[in-house]
């Protein structure tokens, strides 16, 4: 052996000189020839016949320590192939064995490639180890496993995703703009579908994609709670990111300032799902967010919301009455916009005139005239409202009263014969009267025009396979709440559990309401300026359930938990 051939021929190709199953010169010429193709010393050597693949796999081995392992020993279907992108699987030929705990092990025939193991590393969060196996075995495996999880991806498209119909610009039009998203990047399309087929699927809200350092992260809200659904690797962020800007048909080179925009999808010739898209930049990328909005959710019913018998005998009484206001208030997500179009479905009649102001028009109905505001065009909710009162209107409803001259215009209109629905952004049924006082509407238009008001949240429901009796002492259900009255007779609390029918034991969300009629007394108490202490006690005097008292008869009929209780309401 000459020193110049022993100093370039190292690791693996040493060896197997030593072992004389290679020649020097064949040793130094295949570390040449396998690194000019780009290959490993191991797959080059194998894929030309030099020597085995059970040979080097056991000299490998032998030279890195590594734990040499039989593929065939292992059942396809329980490797966690979806833990590692499949380019990364392809590109440093490193097929995912098992996880335990915090630890991936990884099959591979070549144990120095310590860049591949690193980056599967990142992109997973996992400490990786490297179990060495017979190349022509990995390469097998890799075919196969590669080839069922392409049967699977189409199979779940083509069953899946075959209806739905992207209402989006034509990429192949627009090339520069969607940033070059071609052929090359059908699985990112694959994988955009998926994850919004899977989210309706899952009855969800809302959908996250939040770029960070390290992590992407993809989230979907259901029943009002965030979960983690996937981690996508942080280098298709850019990628996923442009899709989704695509498909909303938003500027994808702009990425300094939020953008809104929609996608539109056909499930079916009689049902289709609306997106609402929003970008904001952040420190590592740009997050997006899309609103899922389902049509639908407006035809569950009356009886559907959580009503209790006297509220929804006071809500059917209001809505059904010529002309007023009727105000529905609560927080973001609490369903103020399905309760109003509820009501506006029972309305909804050819012989009348419905309008609506919103920003944006979440639910689409058919037979109700519905108008995006846009304040940048002008057209802000009290120009709307003007609009509408130009148009013969005989009924309106304003997303959101947020400033006087959108307060004054929807009094006016329900002061002169108009029934108009909105909402308020206030924590209970008494501080709405309040805050319309503070705006500087007079006491008495606010006494002669406001009918009904409703305070609502929403709270999960229990999983009825799966909940079970949660044993509380009484002193504990009195502190809670419930009256000694309450106690009494055969009922149970439950509490979540969880199940493979529901999500962390809840499935689907049920109202809280607060409903308050605006009686005569209470009229007397607004026109006195009285303050919202002497408003609610008024409202207690009337026996008009608060949020509170209406969660623990939910509590009481085991459809929620006192622990969602306690999330969604306080004292």
């Amino acid at each position: 052996m000459t020193t110049s051939n022993t100093i370039r021929i190292s690791g693996l190709a040493l060896r197997l000189v030593d072992k004389q199953l290679l020649t020097e010169q064949q040793a130094l010429e295949a570390q040449q020839q396998a690194m000019q193709a780009g290959q490993s010393l191991v797959a080059w050597l194998v894929s030309k016949g030099m020597v085995d693949a059970s040979t080097i796999a056991s000299a490998a081995s032998q030279e890195y320590g590594a734990p040499l392992f039989d593929l065939d020993a292992i059942d396809p279907e329980q490797m966690p192939i979806g833990m590692v992108d499949e380019k990364l699987i392809i590109k440093h030929r490193a097929l995912p064995l098992f996880q335990r705990g915090k630890r991936l092990f990884l099959a591979v025939s070549d144990p120095t490639d310590h860049q591949g193991l690193n980056e599967i590393k990142f992109h997973t969060g996992l400490a990786t180890n490297a179990i060495l196996v017979e190349e022509d075995k990995l390469d097998a495996a890799l075919e196969r496993v590669l080839d069922a999880q392409d049967a699977a991806m189409s199979e779940m498209i083509h069953a899946d995703l075959e209806e739905l119909d992207l209402d989006v610009i034509d990429e192949a039009q627009d090339d520069q703009n969607a940033g070059n998203l071609g052929v090359d990047d059908a699985p990112v399309v694959r994988y955009v579908n998926k994850i919004l087929l899977d989210a309706i699927n899952g009855n969800s809200s809302d959908i996250h994609f939040e770029p960070y350092e390290k992590d992407f992260r993809v989230r979907f809200r259901q029943d009002g709670i965030l979960h983690d659904v996937a981690h996508p690797p942080v280098n298709l962020a850019p990628r996923l990111v442009s899709r989704l800007k695509v498909m909303a048909r938003l500027n994808t080179a702009e990425r300094r300032v939020p953008q809104d925009g929609r996608i539109k999808l056909a499930l079916s010739r009689n049902r289709s799902i609306d997106f609402r898209v929003n970008t904001c930049p952040t420190l590592y990328g740009e997050k997006v967010v899309l609103r899922i909005l389902d049509s639908s959710a407006a035809k569950v019913g009356v009886d559907a919301l959580g009503f209790e018998k006297a509220q929804k005998t006071a809500f059917l009484d209001a809505i059904n009455k010529p002309y007023g206001m009727i105000l529905v208030t609560g927080p973001t997500g609490s369903g103020k916009t399905v309760t109003l179009y509820t009501a506006l479905n029972l309305l909804n009649k050819p012989e009348v005139n419905i309008s609506t102001a919103e920003d944006p028009v979440e639910i689409q109905v058919p037979g109700i005239n519905q108008v995006n505001v846009n304040p940048k065009t002008g057209l802000t909710f009290a120009e709307a409202l003007r609009a509408f009162l130009r148009q013969d209107p005989d009924i309106m409803m304003v997303g959101e009263i947020r400033d006087l001259e959108t307060a004054e215009i929807a009094i006016k209109a329900a002061q002169t014969g108009h029934l108009v629905l909105s909402t308020l952004h206030t924590n209970d049924a008494p501080q709405t009267l309040t805050r319309l006082a503070n705006m500087g509407i007079p006491p008495f238009n606010i006494a002669s025009s406001v009918h009904l008001i409703m305070a609502q949240r929403l709270a999960r429901h229990l999983c009825e396979y799966c909940k079970q009796p949660d044993d509380l002492a009484q002193e504990a259900l009195l502190k809670e709440g419930f009256s000694e009255a309450d106690l009494e007779g055969d009922w149970q609390v439950y509490k979540a559990i969880g199940c493979d029918k529901c999500t962390l034991g809840y499935k689907g969300r049920v109202g809280l309401f607060e409903v308050m009629p605006i009686s005569e007394k209470i009229e007397r108490l607004i026109m006195d300026n009285a303050d919202t202490m002497q408003l609610r006690d008024q409202v207690n005097i009337e026996g008009i359930e608060n949020l509170r008292s209406s969660g623990l008869r939910k509590v009481k009929a085991g459809i929620i938990s006192l622990e969602e209780l306690n999330r969604v309401t306080k004292d």
